[in-house]
């Protein structure tokens, strides 16, 4: 069922037509969120001017990056996974071996 998610960026609402989860939406809307105000922050601590595009798209950057980060780590675990249970099912069937 299509709802309505409405957030704020720059002062301004943007409304959002989203097909998943309303709390899902609004999670992955907070994100963005978050990420704008913490540039705009940095920007205002130091004395900086970026406009409000340059600042959504080094938000946008970020959280790509995050995302990019994260599906290393998670390549990089399943690879860890399947290195360990691979030799867990050696040392098992070694085991059963000389059991036998």
């Amino acid at each position: 069922m299509e709802q309505l998610l409405t957030i704020e960026i720059f002062g301004q609402p943007y409304t959002f037509h989203t097909d998943s989860d309303l709390t899902k939406a609004k999670s992955v809307a907070d994100v963005l969120v978050r990420e704008i105000n913490l540039i705009e922050n940095q920007q205002k601590e130091s004395g900086g001017d970026l406009n409000k595009n340059t600042m959504l798209v080094l938000a946008a950057l970020n959280i790509a990056n995050q995302n990019q980060e994260l599906k290393q780590k998670h390549e990089n675990l399943i690879e860890t996974i399947t290195k360990r249970a691979t030799q867990l099912i050696r040392s098992m069937d070694i085991q059963s071996v000389n059991e036998k």
